[in-house]
């Protein structure tokens, strides 16, 4: 696997939390973040926020700043969590209105995707979700889930671009419909070949899941990982930290099974450093991911085949001490 290091955009400039609205840092403008994301040794993508970053009138504009400094355009993110008619939904709101918006902007981020040369459409419906029980129709709302991204997969599909489903299992609802690996890939294989799943790891530390596992999942059932975003967490909440900073050996069985099932999507980093450098925290988390990378090609893959093989924890705690600690 030759990783390709992408960063979403949004993470190297003031990021904000529900306290400071402000953030707690200097706005830092495109042309710098853009200019820092290209001096961090492997990054060679850059992952672009709908109406934050573009618009259908900035497509040419951008594609000028990131042919000037060697990047590629990983993915866009369509908008549909951080404005004001999204909360209540975006592709499962009761309004029919509001659920032909999402597919609008979707549809106009295919378009803008495609003007600048990418192939992939990151979708996290953030807002699409409840709260309370007895206060939603479940099986409605999945319909009306199906319906809309059916439409959106459609229209990818005419522009060779693929759609990759976001999970994350709460905030900004307590309940989200694309909440784990699972039920996203139900969604996935029911909507075509060109709609796949992120992984993103803090959301799957959340949902107790084991991302490794998780991988392979995705591969036994239709090769449907089609991206990764990397930050850390403590697992009970999505705090978007420098990668590395609470998680080792599982970063190091991620590296292994992204290696073993092929994978050749972005390692993009998705992160919020409220307080810290957003340069230094992806930097940082960017020469994590390498260092492991770099264990991982010096030991080889048939030692971790071994020792996987000897499903033996002692066997585990040994091999983190002897390559993951000791170097």
């Amino acid at each position: 696997m030759n990783n390709q290091y992408a960063v979403i955009l949004g993470n190297l400039g003031n990021t904000c939390d529900r306290f400071l609205s402000t953030g707690y840092k200097d706005t830092l403008d495109k042309t710098q973040m853009l200019e820092q994301a290209a001096s961090i040794e492997g990054v060679g993508g850059i992952e672009l926020v709908g109406t934050w970053d573009i618009t259908p009138q900035t497509v040419e504009s951008m594609q000028a700043q990131l042919s000037k400094l060697n990047l590629k355009c990983a993915s866009i993110i369509p908008d549909h969590f951080s404005q004001k008619h999204w909360g209540r939904g975006a592709f499962v709101s009761k309004d029919s209105g509001i659920r032909k918006l999402a597919v609008e902007e979707t549809c106009n981020m295919i378009d803008a995707v495609t003007a600048m040369g990418g192939d992939l459409i990151n979708l996290w419906p953030g807002q699409d979700g409840y709260d309370y029980p007895l206060s939603t129709d479940y099986i409605q709302d999945r319909n009306w889930l199906m319906e809309t991204l059916g439409e959106c997969a459609n229209y990818a599909k005419t522009k060779n671009v693929r759609l990759s489903l976001e999970f994350k299992p709460k905030e900004p609802r307590n309940h989200s419909y694309l909440a784990r690996t699972a039920d996203t890939l139900l969604i996935a294989n029911a909507l075509g070949d060109h709609v796949g799943v992120t992984i993103d790891t803090g959301h799957a530390f959340v949902a107790y899941e084991n991302v490794g596992e998780s991988i392979c999942l995705l591969k036994q059932f239709g090769d449907k990982l089609f991206h990764m975003h990397f930050n850390d967490n403590y697992t009970h909440w999505d705090d978007d930290m420098i990668v590395g900073s609470i998680h080792l050996p599982e970063y190091f069985e991620i590296l292994y099974w992204l290696q073993k099932t092929g994978y050749e999507g972005w390692i993009s980093m998705d992160q919020y450093p409220y307080r810290e450098d957003g340069y230094g925290a992806i930097r940082s988390s960017i020469q994590f991911l390498q260092q492991l990378d770099s264990i991982l090609k010096r030991v080889g893959m048939d030692e971790g085949d071994r020792l996987l093989a000897k499903r033996d924890p002692v066997a585990t705690s040994t091999f983190i001490r002897q390559h993951l600690i000791a170097h």
